[in-house]
């Protein structure tokens, strides 16, 4: 991760959650790569037709921490578990956005005789599927929603999971597989 070696990021995080946009703006510049380097896992484990691309992910991420407001940051594992929950909601809101507007949005309604366009696509179907089973996940523990979270919608390896949320992979193993079968039983239910 390149950075000033003269500014800890720990502080150039205590600076932008006491509202320094320049510090954030700094985070931002210093994590860009990691940044990316996580939104390009994520997007390249997603189907074809992607939502986004690597850039616009990580820059739409961006956008979401600055308009957060005064972030409390702690340090750069808080700030990687924070970034993968921007990213979740941007890949999110972007399939909504999408499917409403597949939709028709506030448009009138016309039947069509035949069954193009009915409904999203399988992938994005399954982001907003993922994404609300995941919300009643974590309703029962949320470390396990961060996990799948962090590997699902971030695309960070087990070891990276582990040191953001000071846990060992072993526990991050562990924790994937309960959250899978829950997941799995949410999503077989519909």
């Amino acid at each position: 991760m390149a950075m000033d070696s003269e500014t800890p990021l720990t502080d150039l995080l205590r600076r932008a959650g006491d509202g320094d946009a320049g510090a954030l703006r700094t985070v931002f510049d210093s994590t860009y790569d990691e940044l990316r380097r996580l939104a390009h896992a994520r997007l390249t484990y997603s189907s074809r037709g992607a939502l986004l691309d690597t850039t616009s992910l990580v820059h739409e991420s961006y956008l979401r921490l600055a308009q957060a407001g005064r972030l409390q940051l702690a340090d750069r594992q808080h700030f990687l578990r924070y970034a993968s929950h921007a990213m979740r909601s941007v890949i999110v809101d972007c399939v909504r956005e999408r499917c409403a507007d597949r939709r028709g949005g506030g448009a009138t309604h016309v039947t069509l005789t035949t069954h193009a366009g009915d409904g999203p696509l399988v992938g994005e179907e399954q982001i907003l599927r993922v994404h609300e089973a995941l919300e009643e996940l974590a309703k029962h523990d949320e470390r396990m929603a961060q996990v799948v979270e962090m590997r699902y919608f971030a695309g960070m390896t087990e070891l990276e999971i582990a040191d953001a949320l000071a846990i060992t992979e072993r526990t991050v193993r562990r924790d994937w597989e309960k959250a899978r079968l829950f997941l799995a039983a949410a999503l077989n239910a519909d």
